[in-house]
């Protein structure tokens, strides 16, 4: 649908549509451009403090996957005023504000309109410098794969809907999803990026596809290497998905395989679709380890060397 529009010939917009990037990317002048997104999403909780912490996080992520500094947000709200208490959503506010500020960010305003089921997220504006943004379209063979948190929320969330889950797992696994890509980005701007992207909606094996692609590589990535949440890989062996996955698995079917022969719920953790997932980088195997090392003492303790960039291999995704 996108490729029928007229392209944008506008020099100054230097990331637009066109690669399925995280964010746009517009130049002010020679030391500023703009990063610019807009992320909303359904409650993952019941506690609207948290799901605003939660939906900021996603929402202030795409920014952080640029290498950009988040500046100011913009609420966008779906509330559905006459079946929930205006307390809801000044907690779910509340949660978000927890996070801008955190981000070195401020809220600006925003927009509010009527909606069934309740939505929330941000539109976010940041800063970064025209010649250091990151895309997901510049790896290079012979890069390492450094993933910054691990994943399994989306059948985690599932699951404990029919309390298949501990509340340890499910504490952790909160706690992770509600922590931002700050850190992790700015540790990170220290090291030649070559491309990023964060991990959401399309899962590991999606979003690593879109870089992939973009990059006309080969990903060779480890699957123990991979950081998994507590018992979202158990889950799947009980027989528990979500309604994305098969949509995930289809989206990369053609353009996968899988080395290390696994069971098809062994697989399933690789279409899981993220909310506020970790970072997925590709920088020079020389500056991996030293890389790892600063963001583990910077407080990232799960970040993860996952794999490697190759030459194009006749799909765009190996797992081994």
């Amino acid at each position: 649908m996108l490729a029928s529009l007229p392209k944008n010939e506008d020099p100054n917009l230097l990331v637009g549509f066109e690669t399925k990037d995280d964010a746009g990317v517009y130049r002010v002048n020679d030391d500023v451009a703009l990063v610019t997104t807009a992320d909303f999403i359904t409650p993952p909780v019941d506690d609207p403090f948290l799901f605003g912490q939660i939906a900021a996080a996603n929402s202030l992520s795409d920014v952080y996957a640029m290498g950009g500094r988040p500046v100011t947000c913009l609420n966008l709200v779906g509330f559905p005023a006459d079946k929930l208490d205006p307390e809801v959503l000044q907690g779910i506010v509340a949660g978000a504000l927890s996070k801008i500020t955190e981000a070195g960010a401020v809220l600006a305003g925003g927009h509010t309109t009527e909606d069934e089921e309740p939505k929330f997220g941000l539109s976010v504006t940041g800063l970064v410098h025209p010649q250091e943004y990151w895309s997901n379209s510049g790896a290079q063979s012979g890069d390492a794969l450094i993933l910054t948190k691990p994943i399994g929320s989306g059948v985690l969330f599932n699951a404990n809907h029919k309390n298949w889950v501990s509340d340890a797992a499910m504490a952790e696994c909160i706690q992770t999803i509600a922590s931002l890509n700050k850190i992790a980005s700015e540790v990170m701007q220290r090291f030649p990026v070559h491309a990023a992207t964060d991990i959401t909606g399309f899962g590991l094996a999606g979003h690593g596809l879109e870089i992939a692609k973009g990059s006309q590589v080969t990903l060779e990535i480890e699957i123990d290497a991979v950081p998994l949440m507590a018992e979202a890989l158990e889950m799947y062996h009980k027989g528990m998905s979500t309604g994305v996955n098969r949509v995930n698995r289809e989206l990369v079917q053609h353009d996968i395989v899988f080395e290390k022969p696994l069971p098809k719920w062994h697989e399933e953790i690789f279409v899981d679709p993220q909310t506020s997932g970790g970072l997925l980088l590709s920088i020079p195997q020389s500056e991996s380890m030293a890389a790892l090392a600063q963001l583990h003492e910077a407080g990232v303790p799960q970040a993860s060397l996952i794999g490697k960039v190759v030459p194009y291999q006749n799909k765009f995704l190996h797992f081994k």
